[in-house]
């Protein structure tokens, strides 16, 4: 099974893949952020893009399926270094949760839309600052050895996120939002691109074993 053109990050031949789907609203702002800033830093770190089998994609609740991503965002990926190309919003589907591993969602709202599609996608579905606040919790050593391949280490860290869900609350309910930045200036789509770095940092350096270059 490989991506759709123009969404994916190395589908591995062997089939042996690991499907990472991040979800917000429109899938034109937070979504196409997260899911391209999440490409350039596993393959800032694995290098090849076609290394590893994890595939990264995208959709929105209420997905502009078809449309472009927010000229602002583009904007945010191009601070970041990141490649907006290609991209081309989409409504979430049922086919997407079934397949994906790892749903990262933008809110608690979008959370529970997800979740509430069955599937049983309430163990891999987290919020992107939730399932951050989770694997800052866990001992890297616990994991398989990305040496091995960084499919297996994927897959045990969302058990182990999973596990531990119950017993890391936010601290406040907002702690685990990002906020929709649609329709405004830049200066706030920059803060959000800014949030959404941050937060992808410590998930992409335990999906891979490898922290970000100074």
């Amino acid at each position: 099974m490989t991506a759709p053109e123009g969404r994916g990050i190395g589908a591995a031949a062997t089939g042996d893949t690991f499907r990472i789907l991040h979800v917000s609203t429109g899938n034109v702002c937070r979504s196409p952020i997260t899911e391209r800033l999440t490409r350039h830093a596993l393959s800032d770190r694995l290098g090849d893009r076609m290394t590893g089998g994890l595939i990264v994609e995208s959709a929105g609740t209420w997905g502009h399926e078809g449309a472009p991503m927010e000229a602002n965002a583009e904007v945010v990926l191009a601070d970041f270094g990141a490649d907006a190309t290609g991209f081309v919003g989409r409504e979430l589907l049922d086919e997407h949760v079934i397949r994906a591993d790892l749903v990262l969602t933008a809110t608690r709202d979008h959370r529970a839309q997800v979740i509430s599609m069955g599937h049983s996608a309430g163990l891999r579905t987290f919020t992107l600052k939730e399932f951050t606040r989770l694997v800052r919790a866990i001992d890297p050593a616990t994991l398989p050895d990305p040496r091995e391949g960084v499919v297996a280490r994927a897959r045990a860290l969302v058990r182990a996120a999973a596990a531990l869900r119950g017993w890391l609350l936010a601290p406040s309910p907002d702690a685990d939002e990002v906020y929709d930045p649609y329709g405004a200036p830049i200066t706030f789509f920059r803060s959000i691109g800014d949030e959404i770095n941050q937060a992808l940092d410590p998930v992409v350096t335990a999906l891979t074993g490898i922290s970000a270059r100074k």
